[in-house]
C-alpha cells in the first residue's frame, strides 16, 4: 500500500514540477515531453527534489517514475548530473551519520512491474468453488500487497549479495564511516583499506571479517579492552530474481526486494490457482528444498514462518493440491478446504471457523464418493475425531429444528402475555397465575384453548373461565404447543365514544364514561371558543329503535358559560353528537385598506356592515390634488379565495404572543404559565363546512372545463372591480356607492398620461395622451393595424378595470373613446386555414346550382 501511496504522490509532484520549470513550459504541467533541465535554476531543482522526500520517493525513484511519464531520456541524465553537481544526494558519505538517507529499495520499477501491473489482469475463479486461502493473495475489489518492510532492523541472518549497499560505522576513541556497495566480484571498497569479499554472507559474519580487515588501520578495536567499536549495517537493498512455478495464477520469473519472504512472493503470482495446494508450497535453494509452507498454518493459526528471507534464484515450487472437501450449512465459513491424509473432521470443523449459534452440532451428514456413485454417511459428535476425510466429500450441518419441546402461550386479558414453560402438570389456572393473573377488563364467561394435534391439525376447545376459576368446574391440564386465549369485555362490544362539534377549542371524538355531562364533555374540548353561545347547544342521539324515518333525537341543553357545577346537566350517552353554536352577533374584525393618492393611506377597520366606498375614501382624508379618480379601482376577494378561519387567525395570533412572550427574558411566574398553555387549546381540524361552497364551485368549473373542448377556467383569488370614484364622490350611497367587504382595497393612481398599444398593431408601444384624440389616432401611432388584427374586436382596458369594445353598424365602426392610463388592445384573427379541395369542389358545385336556378327563373 505505501509503493500505491507514492504513485499517487507522484503526480502531485509532477504538478509541482510544471510550477517550478520556467515560464516557457508552465502551462504544460503533466507533459514531461518538452521539459529543458538546462532552462532550471539551481533552487528550482533543489525545491523539486525536496517535494520528491516529503513525497517519500527516493532520488532514484523519482528519476524513473519521470522517464515513465515521458521525460526524454537525454533530459533524464542531465537532471542526474545536475543533481550530482549540487550534492543533494550524493553517494558520498555525510559527515553526519545522523542526515543519512533512509534505506531505499533499488530497481523499485522493476518490482513494481512485475508485481501490481499482472495482479489488474488477473481473472477470477472460473469454476466459483470459493476455496478458503486464495482472497489472501488476490482479491478483485482490494489490492493486497504483503510488500516487505524497509524499516525493520537489518536481520543478523540477511546474505549479502551484489547490489547491496553497506554502511560501516567506526567510533569511540577513532570515528571513521564507510559507505560502499557491494559489486558484482562480491566485494566492498572501503577506502584507504581495499576490497573485503562479503558476498553470501550473513550480516553478522559480515560483521566480523570487515572488522578483522579494518583492526589493522585501528587498534582499539581488538584487545581486552577495546576503546573503539564498529558496527555494520544494510543502506539500499538490491533486488533478486525468483523463479514461480506450478500450479499459480501467474508463473514465471519474478524481481523482488531482497526483503521478501515466501509470501511476498506468492502474492507477486497471484497465489495459487484452483488446482494449486495451500498445504505444501515447496522452497527450492541450490536444487534443494529448505523448507514446506502451508498457508493454512498462518490463515488458521498465525505461526507461518515468515522470518524465511528468500535468496537470488530461489524456486517456490507450488505443486496440486492434496484433497478438496466442501462445507456447507451452519458453519462460520462454508467454503472448500484442502485437506492432507490425517485431517479428520474435528480438522476441517476448526478450518471452518466451528460451528454457528444454530448449527445441530449432534450429527452430521457427510457425502462420500465410493466407486463409481455417492453414499452418504451420519458421523455423530462422539466420532468427529475419528473420521477421516477423503478427497471430494461435502460435509452438510444442519439447522437445528424451528420447534419448541415445552412451549405454551397465553394471549389477551392478562397482566404479563406470553410464551411459558411446560411443567409437569400445569393446567389452565396455574398458566392464569404464571402470566400475573386476570386484568380487570377480563371475559370470563368462557376462554379458548388452541390444541395443536399430532397430525399439525388443530382443535379449539372451550372452557368456562368463571367456573375453572372458581374451583366449580374441573381444571384443564395444558399440552405442549397450547395457545390459551383469554378475551377482553371490550373486544366483544363496539368501543363507546361522544364527539363535540362546533364552536370549542378542540373539536372531535372522546372517551365516554358512564355519567357523563355535557360540561365535563366541553371542558375535556377545551372549553367554549368566544364566539360560542353556551345557551344554544345540542344534543344528536342516535336512537336504537326508531320509527321509519327519524334518524337521530335532538335534545337542547344550556350550560352556564364557566361551565360550572349544573345539578340539571343533561347526561350523556354512548355515540352522542354535542353541538355548539356560534352567536348571532358575534364577529371578528374585518379590515380594508387604501393605498395611492389619498391623505392618510393605510388600513382600516370596517365600522359597520353598512359602510361603503365614499365612507372608506372620507376615512382616508379625501382625495389629494395627485389623484386620479377616473383611474381609480377596488380590488375584490373571490369565493376561491383563501381565507384564514377563525382558528387559524387565532393560531396566528396566539403565536405572535407566544413569540413576544419568549423574546422577554423577565417574564413573571404568570406569564411563563400562558406560554406553556398557549398552544394547548388550538384546533387541530377545521369545520366541514368551512369554504365548501367555494369548493363546490371550483370542482363545478373544472368538470366543465374538461368536458368542453377549448374551453379553460382561470380561477382567481382577487379582481379588480370597475368604479367610477368620481360619482361615488359626488353622489355617496348611490349604487355606484358599493359596500365594503373583508380585504377590499382600494387603489388611487397618479394622474396617468399615457396610453398603452397592445395585440395586433405594427409597433406596440406606450403613447402620450392627447385630448379629444379617437382611438384611430392612437393605433395609427402604433404604425397601424397588422396584416391580421381583428379590428372589429379592438376593445380598450381603462385605468379603474372597467373594459370597452368597438362597436359596428352596417360597416361604419364607433371606436371607444380613450383615456389616460388606459390600455388598446387589437386581437387577431388567428392563423388562415386554407380550402380544402373537397370544400372548393363542394363552393363551386353550390354557385353553379344556384346559377342555373336563377336562369331557369328568369326565363
Amino acid at each position: 500500500m505505501i509503493s500505491i501511496k507514492r504513485f499517487s504522490y507522484f503526480f502531485v509532484i509532477l504538478a509541482f514540477f510544471g510550477l517550478a520549470i520556467p515560464q516557457t513550459f508552465a502551462q504544460e504541467t503533466t507533459d514531461l515531453t518538452q521539459i529543458n533541465v538546462d532552462e532550471m535554476s539551481d533552487s528550482q531543482v533543489q525545491e523539486l527534489l525536496k517535494r520528491a522526500s516529503e513525497a517519500g520517493l527516493s532520488t532514484e525513484e523519482f528519476l524513473q517514475m519521470a522517464q515513465l511519464r515521458g521525460m526524454p531520456s537525454s533530459e533524464v541524465v542531465k537532471l542526474k548530473n545536475r543533481i550530482q553537481d549540487l550534492d543533494t544526494n550524493s553517494s558520498a558519505r555525510k559527515t553526519n551519520a545522523s542526515k543519512r538517507d533512509p534505506r531505499q529499495q533499488v530497481d523499485f520499477d522493476q518490482i513494481t512491474q512485475g508485481i501490481y501491473q499482472p495482479q489488474v489482469d488477473l481473472g477470477t475463479t472460473s469454476s466459483g468453488k470459493n476455496i478458503f486461502g486464495q482472497s489472501l493473495f488476490y482479491q478483485q475489489s482490494r489490492k493486497l500487497s504483503f510488500e516487505p518492510s524497509l524499516n525493520q532492523a537489518t536481520p543478523k541472518n540477511y546474505i549479502l549479495g551484489p547490489g547491496d549497499v553497506v554502511f560501516v560505522d567506526i567510533y569511540g576513541q577513532s570515528e571513521q564511516y564507510y559507505e560502499a556497495t557491494v559489486n558484482p566480484d562480491g566485494f566492498v571498497i572501503l577506502d584507504n583499506i581495499g576490497p573485503v569479499s562479503v558476498s553470501g554472507k550473513s550480516i553478522e559474519e559480515a560483521t566480523g571479517i570487515i572488522k578483522n580487515r579494518v583492526s589493522r588501520y585501528y587498534p582499539g578495536l581488538t584487545g581486552s579492552n577495546p576503546n573503539t567499536f564498529l558496527q555494520v549495517t544494510l543502506g539500499n537493498v538490491r533486488t533478486i530474481k525468483v523463479n514461480i512455478l506450478g500450479e499459480v495464477r501467474l508463473p514465471g520469473t519474478f524481481t523482488l526486494s531482497a526483503f521478501s519472504t515466501v509470501f511476498n512472493a506468492l502474492y507477486a503470482a497471484g497465489g495459487p490457482s484452483e488446482k494449486g495446494s495451500m498445504r505444501k508450497i515447496k522452497l527450492i535453494r541450490n536444487n534443494k528444498q529448505i523448507a514446506e509452507i502451508d498457508v493454512y498454518d498462518l490463515l488458521i493459526k498465525g505461526t507461518a514462518d515468515l522470518d524465511r528471507q528468500l535468496q537470488d534464484q530461489d524456486v517456490i515450487l507450488v505443486p496440486t493440491f492434496l484433497s478438496h472437501v466442501k462445507v456447507k450449512g451452519e458453519v462460520k465459513r462454508p467454503m472448500t478446504f484442502e485437506v492432507g491424509d490425517d485431517d479428520n473432521f474435528s480438522d476441517l470443523l476448526q478450518y471452518a471457523g466451528g460451528f454457528t449459534d444454530e448449527a445441530f452440532k449432534d450429527r452430521v451428514a457427510i457425502s462420500r464418493i465410493t466407486g463409481n456413485q455417492r453414499s452418504v454417511s451420519d458421523v455423530y459428535q462422539n466420532q468427529f475425531d475419528m473420521f477421516i476425510l477423503k478427497g471430494g466429500d461435502e460435509i452438510t450441518v444442519q439447522r437445528i429444528l424451528d420447534r419448541y419441546s415445552n412451549r405454551v402461550q397465553i394471549k389477551g386479558a392478562v397482566y404479563r402475555e406470553g410464551t411459558f414453560a411446560l411443567t409437569e402438570g400445569l393446567t389452565l389456572s396455574q398458566l392464569v397465575k404464571n402470566a400475573e393473573g386476570l386484568r380487570g377488563d377480563a371475559y370470563t364467561a368462557q376462554a379458548s384453548v388452541l390444541r395443536t394435534k399430532a397430525d399439525l391439525s388443530t382443535e379449539m376447545i372451550q372452557v368456562n373461565l368463571r367456573g375453572i376459576l372458581d374451583g366449580t368446574i374441573a381444571d384443564v391440564p395444558l399440552q405442549r404447543e397450547d395457545v390459551v386465549r383469554i378475551a377482553s369485555i371490550y373486544d366483544i362490544r363496539n368501543e363507546q365514544y361522544v364527539q363535540v362539534l362546533g364552536e370549542v377549542k378542540r373539536p372531535g371524538v372522546y372517551p365516554y364514561s358512564e355519567s357523563m355531562k355535557v360540561e365535563e364533555l366541553i371542558v375535556m374540548a377545551g372549553g367554549f371558543q368566544e364566539s360560542a353561545n353556551s345557551q344554544d347547544i345540542e344534543i344528536a342521539r342516535r336512537l336504537e329503535d326508531s320509527d321509519l324515518g327519524t334518524l337521530s333525537d335532538i335534545i337542547p341543553a344550556q350550560v352556564h358559560p364557566d361551565l360550572g357545577f349544573n345539578p340539571n346537566s343533561t347526561s350523556l350517552m354512548p355515540f352522542d353528537q354535542v353541538i355548539v353554536r356560534k352567536r348571532a352577533n358575534f364577529t371578528m374584525q374585518k379590515l380594508s385598506a387604501v393605498e395611492g393618492q389619498v391623505n392618510s393611506p393605510g388600513i382600516f377597520a370596517i365600522q359597520s356592515s353598512g359602510e361603503r366606498i365614499s365612507d372608506l375614501v372620507r376615512r382616508a382624508g379625501g382625495l389629494n390634488q395627485f389623484a386620479y379618480a377616473k383611474g381609480a379601482t377596488l380590488i375584490r376577494r373571490t369565493e376561491f379565495f383563501n381565507t384564514e378561519s377563525e382558528q387559524i387567525r387565532r393560531q396566528r395570533n396566539l403565536e405572535g404572543l407566544r413569540m413576544r412572550l419568549a423574546e422577554d427574558p423577565s417574564n413573571s411566574e404568570a406569564q411563563e404559565e400562558l406560554m406553556q398553555r398557549l398552544f394547548k387549546d388550538l384546533p387541530t381540524s377545521e369545520s366541514p363546512v368551512d369554504n365548501q361552497l367555494a369548493i363546490t364551485k371550483r370542482e363545478s368549473l373544472d368538470q366543465i372545463a374538461a368536458e368542453t373542448p377549448g374551453f379553460a377556467v382561470k380561477l382567481k383569488e382577487t379582481e379588480a372591480v370597475a368604479i367610477d370614484l368620481e360619482k361615488i364622490i359626488q353622489n355617496p350611497g348611490s349604487e355606484n356607492d358599493l359596500l365594503l367587504e373583508e380585504g377590499d382595497i382600494l387603489s388611487v393612481p397618479k394622474l396617468l398620461q399615457t396610453v398603452r398599444m397592445r395585440g395586433d398593431v405594427v409597433y406596440p408601444t406606450t403613447l402620450r395622451h392627447e385630448s379629444n384624440r379617437s382611438l384611430k389616432h392612437y393605433i395609427n401611432g402604433a404604425g397601424g393595424f397588422e396584416r391580421r388584427a381583428n379590428r372589429k374586436q379592438t376593445y380598450v382596458v381603462y385605468a379603474n378595470g372597467a373594459v370597452k369594445r368597438t362597436k359596428g353598424f352596417f360597416g361604419i365602426r364607433n371606436y371607444p373613446p380613450v383615456e389616460p392610463g388606459a390600455e388598446v388592445i387589437v386581437p387577431t384573427k388567428g392563423p388562415r386555414v386554407p380550402l380544402r379541395l373537397g370544400e372548393v369542389v363542394g363552393i363551386t358545385t353550390g354557385l353553379a346550382t344556384l346559377g342555373l336556378v336563377i336562369s331557369q327563373i328568369n326565363w
